[in-house]
């Protein structure tokens, strides 16, 4: 094991715990999901094939900590849940009354986003625009989107209703590609 292994996962260590934070809303799971995950890597380093960056090895690591904690609670009572619904007035004003786009917020054309996903800039931005969201909606797109969980296992842990889950998944997009579009994508032009 070498020493710049070891000092290149503990500069992911910030990233890591914002994200297992986020995801467990409990700061001792979350340390330990972020330790659990690290110390897997420094095991598991001679096992590491290179095809992916080492940043995205830990984090899909982390991932599966994150996605075995999540179930492990889902089979215990659940003490506190999210079931509250977000506030929609930001995105009632993109729209007019018969529900069509705004004209000065129609959205604009992004060109080739598969080319953007190649730019770790824009992986910056994304991120921004993602700890942007109010934390229950970004933690109910992160299940979603990036964990892989199904709608009604976000249901389950997060104590909410399907419609209520589709709402705040719809309104998490929406703000990301509100906040893309401003950020991103119009300057790309």
């Amino acid at each position: 094991m070498s020493d710049a292994l070891i000092e290149l996962l503990g500069s992911f260590r910030g990233d890591l715990l914002r994200f297992a934070r986020l995801q467990l809303r409990d700061e001792a799971a979350a340390e330990d999901a972020v330790q659990e995950a690290l110390l897997s890597a420094i095991e598991g380093a001679d096992r590491f094939s290179g095809r992916s960056q080492v940043k995205t090895w830990v984090f899909s690591i982390l991932r599966n900590k994150i996605i075995d904690m999540i179930r492990r609670r889902a089979r215990e009572p659940n003490a506190g849940g999210l079931n509250q619904e977000i506030p929609g007035d930001a995105f009632d004003a993109l729209f007019d009354a018969q529900g069509h786009w705004q004209p000065a917020e129609r959205p604009t054309d992004w060109g080739d986003p598969e080319q953007s996903l190649e730019d770790a800039q824009f992986w910056q931005v994304f991120d921004a625009c993602l700890h942007r969201l109010p934390e229950n909606t970004a933690r109910v797109f992160m299940m979603r989107e990036l964990l892989g969980f199904e709608t009604h296992e976000i249901c389950k842990e997060l104590t909410m209703t399907s419609s209520s889950c589709w709402v705040v998944l719809h309104r998490a997009r929406m703000a990301l590609r509100i906040c893309l579009d401003n950020r991103w994508f119009q300057g790309k032009k």
